[in-house]
């Protein structure tokens, strides 16, 4: 085979197996993006005291971006559209699912970050949000969660579980517990005791206070190993 023939076939095969993997993945995600809404029905209908209005929204955002907002938090999903490598360090890659076939460990991300409601109602430009999951979809449809510790609770296996309505809700539910139990920590006084007269003035002195629920929260990326 010429090396042009052989460059032709190399290519043809790289882009069909990131193009499956780029539908997969959103395919997953707009199966998010159902199975969100169903939950956001459910627990309305669930709610005990029916005179308090607890804000339950689901927000379409576009292709590839949505949120659900629930009390006074807000998670954001939002897939990205490039294809990744794990690469062979990766823990996945060390399993016989990944060395069997190496393609398996190029996969699409869809990414679960917490922001906080009034963060987005009052305009707080400063404060941020916490990447609390990620999830992995490669050729196969086969998925796993990396993330918070709690996020885990949803037992998914790379090697044995291919997306599903049932896995995906499993997946929603766990993120929703995980955002109610990570409360807001109060910042350190001396992070907050400066603020210039001129944000003070033009109403946005408060914005400069940046609000996060990072204080106290470690990712397993900083802790060099996959939960």
């Amino acid at each position: 085979m010429s090396k042009i023939k052989q460059l032709s076939r190399h290519i043809e095969k790289k882009a069909n197996t990131k193009q499956d993997i780029y539908m997969n993945t959103l395919e997953a995600f707009n199966l998010l993006k159902k199975e969100t809404e169903y939950i956001v029905e459910d627990l309305r209908k669930n709610m005990a005291n029916r005179k308090r209005v607890i804000p339950l929204v689901f927000n379409d955002r576009g292709d590839f971006e949505f949120e659900l907002q629930f009390a006074g938090d807000v998670l954001i999903f939002y897939m990205h559209t490039n294809v990744f490598d794990l690469g062979r360090h990766h823990e996945t890659s060390r399993t016989h699912y990944v060395r069997d076939d190496s393609d398996r460990r190029f996969c699409g991300i869809i990414h679960i970050y917490n922001f906080l409601a009034d963060s987005f109602k009052y305009n707080r430009y400063n404060d941020s949000g916490i990447l609390i999951g990620r999830i992995f979809v490669n050729k196969d449809k086969h998925f796993f969660i990396e993330g918070k510790r709690e996020m885990n609770q949803a037992a998914i296996s790379f090697s044995s579980d291919k997306v599903s309505a049932a896995k995906i809700r499993n997946i929603l539910l766990q993120s929703i517990l995980c955002t109610v139990n990570f409360d807001l920590p109060s910042p350190s006084f001396e992070n907050i005791q400066e603020v210039n007269v001129y944000d003070f003035e033009n109403a946005v002195g408060l914005s400069r206070i940046k609000t996060s629920k990072r204080l106290g929260f470690k990712f397993q990326a900083e802790e060099k190993k996959i939960l």
